[in-house]
């Protein structure tokens, strides 16, 4: 018989986070967050909490536990959307369908409760929590900032009830050598035009001074996107003081206009993932050494965020944008990227890097369904058995 229990003590959240490592251990490929990280993520005073509520769920079966879930409700998504949706997240759970549908039906009940009408998933707190499920690429090492999971994920969700809402694609691309002579001429041109500079500070701390007006270019610019919630002033000063000095600047490219004003930015770094799954989760005594040599010798380079203010799209900053980094990938010897997760439905940020012929890396999903629906897909189900 499988149990659903609310995490409740500090003792069972730490139960909660170290769930998936017995769940994935020895796996070749799952690649283990930093618990210190997850600590920060979940707790209850985190930034998050100012506008959304949530519960963390814990399944157990014959003693042990089998299976965890995070049921989220964000206020600020919710109104600006004007939808009811209750999330669920931070899903793992063995391959047993008692077990997968005893967890959504704790997040169905508690989402129900509080007047919502919509499950959706997985999505975390926020765009920089992970999101989708992984649908397409079992196969491939994910990016630390991205969800891996086993593929009897995608059959238990679909038999609960759910259907597609949307899909992420991440793509790998060479870094090439050099650009065309077009692609070089038109960076030109448009920094003549508009006078748009790079940005590159002299010390790393430049950009934390800047990092409230970075995120305020990432909230206009993702505000479009599917089901973005607008970060708070507390939960950008959280993001700026832990990415923002680590950050190389040959890999991070800041765009200021003539008034010096930031209107774009791109943040990437040498992949961490076999670093991270060395560190096995800690960052002490080890963890940091794994993570620094990757930062210093790698050929595999991620891009985390691309953002450019509304108000200069369309005006060719992606040129600018890719021509830095990819001098910047050169001089640390990088020789692939893989993109950050992007809707398949942004077809202008897509159509940017086809010249370069990307390859499909790894497809993830977001899932939807009524709650009404998925509670009488469980309860059919349950009578069944």
């Amino acid at each position: 018989m499988v149990t659903v229990s609310t995490v409740k003590t500090n003792k069972e959240l730490e139960s909660f986070i170290r769930f998936p490592e017995e769940l994935y251990k020895n796996h070749p490929l799952w690649v283990p967050p930093l618990r210190m990280d997850e600590r920060n993520t979940l707790k209850k005073t985190a930034p998050a909490f100012r506008h959304c509520d949530a519960e963390y769920f814990l399944a157990h079966k014959d003693g042990k536990i089998v299976g965890r879930v995070a049921a989220i409700i964000n206020h600020v998504a919710n109104t600006d959307w004007k939808e009811k949706v209750v999330r669920f997240g931070w899903i793992d759970f063995i391959d047993d369908y008692e077990v997968s549908a005893a967890l959504i039906k704790a997040v169905v009940d508690w989402g129900k409760e509080r007047g919502m009408e919509y499950i959706k998933g997985p999505l975390g707190f926020s765009d920089m929590d992970k999101e989708g499920l992984l649908v397409e690429g079992f196969d491939k090492l994910p990016s630390i900032t991205c969800i891996y999971n086993y593929p009897y994920y995608v059959d238990h969700i679909e038999k609960l009830g759910f259907s597609k809402d949307i899909d992420w694609t991440q793509d790998i691309m060479d870094v090439p050598v050099t650009l065309s002579d077009k692609m070089m001429r038109f960076e030109e041109i448009i920094k003549e035009r508009y006078g748009y500079t790079v940005m590159y500070p002299k010390r790393n701390s430049e950009y934390r001074k800047r990092g409230q007006e970075i995120f305020d270019v990432m909230n206009r610019a993702f505000s479009v996107l599917y089901e973005y919630s607008r970060l708070n002033d507390e939960q950008i000063r959280d993001y700026v003081n832990q990415y923002l000095p680590f950050v190389s600047r040959d890999l991070v490219c800041i765009i200021l206009d003539k008034n010096d004003r930031i209107v774009a930015f791109a943040v990437t770094i040498p992949s961490l993932s076999k670093a991270f799954k060395k560190a096995n989760g800690k960052l002490f005594p080890f963890g940091f050494i794994h993570i620094l040599r990757a930062l210093k010798k790698n050929d595999l380079l991620e891009a985390l965020m691309i953002g450019v203010d509304p108000e200069h799209q369309g005006k060719g900053l992606n040129a600018i944008i890719f021509n830095h980094i990819r001098k910047g990938a050169q001089k640390f010897g990088l020789k692939k990227m893989v993109m950050n997760p992007r809707l398949e439905t942004n077809k202008k940020v897509r159509a940017i890097f086809d010249e370069f012929n990307p390859e499909l890396y790894m497809r993830r999903r977001c899932y939807k369904a009524n709650l009404s629906t998925v509670e009488q897909t469980i309860s059919t189900s349950s009578s069944q058995m």
